[in-house]
């Protein structure tokens, strides 16, 4: 089912909600299906001295932690040229590094596999450096040459680290000898169109949305104005819009399904699928859902520089928030779904994160969340179950064998599969596959029809070449769609 009218009026009406029960003087977003933005949404003002500048969908906002994910990219894009391996030690690249201590003897090296999925140790840190983004590069060596504290041993649990993230910036630095900035720009943002998307912003210019915080209920510019360009950036530095940041969503949506054929842009697809699986877990939650039958269970993790969520409700979710003082932002996406948000706020910490999962929340509960997108069936699987059903149909045991691996026969006997076989049929009639639909590249599931009903067949076929059936489970059911 597509986005349809109803689904993006629900869009705006939870987003935009942002502004209405004053979370944030203004708010931009904009909804990616497919790989394509076909829809924008706005509420409320870039600066509320002037109410009636009103954000778009090329308003650049800061987007804060979102930054992590770019890092992450060029990291692994590193990775994929040879330049760098993931589980070096972070003084390989940084000499300073080998200061740190972790707390225990018995501590791996801190590894740049450890700073990209947050497995690092070092303690959360986002007060701190949220007003260190323009901290020197020659400085952060310094601090970090002077040791680090530790919140936990490496590789031991999650703990958010936006230094870790600097830390990051400076290995790119010692890989290539250029700024993790410029080579973010250069290998990413340029070729991917994304224009509107940098490290800096022109003090003075009018369509910026300018960070606000609230004082007592009124919304006040946020002083002094935002940190510059800096050796944290890495982390979270930099300024983007709905336009650009839907590009950015569209190629990570474009990295599924799995499949052959040309394999264009500045990162393969299989490094972007790779961001977006569970490198690290971060817990388990469990919390009402309203409007949901029950509970809301999310099983939380972290990838490169995204967060991976299973959802009970949704599915599986990719997202990433960023706050700053004055800013708020979120992207989020369904992979299989192909469908994603982002959303911009202009307020300190403004709760995007919360409204886009609430968006979601929404569509699922009104039915318009587009279905997940089919898993491609395989042919010659497709063909062993359209077989399996004349199996079925007239069981011989000459064919059951050239069908079925020779665990089958041994986990239960053909006589008794023939009875059940026969059973079946004198409940539908002869059946006739009508649809074939894959949960994965082994296992597919037929839905059988017979004059008098209707089965459903279930099947997996082991791992070797050519593929033979393993197990296989037939039912009578009700007409399945």
């Amino acid at each position: 089912m597509p986005i349809d009218a109803a689904a993006l009026a629900t869009v705006d009406e939870v987003l935009g909600a942002t502004v209405t029960d004053g979370r944030s003087p203004g708010a931009a977003w904009g909804v990616v299906v497919d790989g394509a933005l076909v829809h924008t949404g706005a509420a409320g003002t870039i600066d509320v001295t002037d109410p009636a500048a009103a954000p778009g969908p090329r308003t650049p906002f800061r987007i804060a932690s979102m930054t992590k994910s770019f890092t992450a990219a060029l990291v692994l894009a590193l990775r994929d040229d040879g330049a760098l391996r993931l589980d070096d030690p972070v003084a390989a690249y940084v000499p300073e590094a080998t200061a740190l201590r972790p707390p225990t003897d018995d501590a791996p090296l801190l590894t740049v596999r450890h700073l990209l999925c947050m497995h690092g140790g070092l303690p959360s840190d986002d007060p701190w450096a949220d007003r260190h983004l323009d901290l020197a590069d020659a400085d952060l060596r310094n601090e970090i040459a002077w040791g680090t504290w530790f919140a936990s041993t490496p590789g031991t649990t999650f703990t958010y680290s936006n230094l870790g993230y600097a830390l990051l910036g400076q290995v790119v630095r010692g890989v290539t000898g250029r700024s993790c900035q410029d080579e973010v720009t250069r290998r990413l943002l340029r070729p991917l169109g994304m224009h509107d998307t940098v490290w800096t912003i022109e003090p003075g210019r009018p369509d910026v949305a300018v960070g606000h915080r609230s004082v007592d209920g009124v919304w006040e510019r946020d002083e002094p104005a935002p940190l510059g360009d800096g050796a944290i950036a890495p982390m979270g530095g930099l300024w983007s819009t709905v336009e650009d940041l839907a590009r950015w969503v569209a190629f990570f949506l474009d990295a599924f399904p799995a499949r052959d054929g040309a394999d264009a842009g500045p990162l393969r697809r299989a490094t972007r699928r790779e961001m977006q699986t569970v490198w690290n877990a971060s817990g388990l939650t469990v919390a009402p859902c309203p409007g949901c039958d029950t509970p809301r269970a999310v099983a939380d993790g972290y990838g490169a520089g995204l967060r991976v969520q299973d959802d009970a409700h949704t599915g599986r979710v990719v997202t990433h928030s960023g706050g700053l003082p004055g800013f708020g932002s979120n992207m989020r996406w369904a992979p299989e779904r192909g469908v994603g948000l982002v959303a911009l706020g202009n307020s300190t910490y403004a709760p995007m994160a919360s409204r886009t999962r609430d968006t979601f929340d929404a569509l699922a509960h009104r039915g318009q969340l587009p279905a997940a997108r089919p898993v491609p069936v395989v042919p010659e699987v497709a063909g062993r179950a359209v077989v399996l059903v004349g199996l079925l149909n007239d069981w011989s045991d000459e064919q059951a064998d050239e069908l079925f691996a020779d665990n089958v026969a041994l986990d239960e006997s053909y006589a008794r599969r023939r009875a059940q076989a026969a059973a079946l049929i004198a409940a539908t009639g002869p059946l006739l596959a009508q649809r074939v639909v894959a949960d994965d590249r082994a296992h597919v599931t037929v839905h059988a029809e017979g004059p008098n009903g209707w089965a459903r067949v279930e099947m997996q076929v082991h791992p070797l070449l050519s593929p033979r059936i393993q197990w296989y489970e037939a039912e009578v059911v009700p007409r399945p769609w």
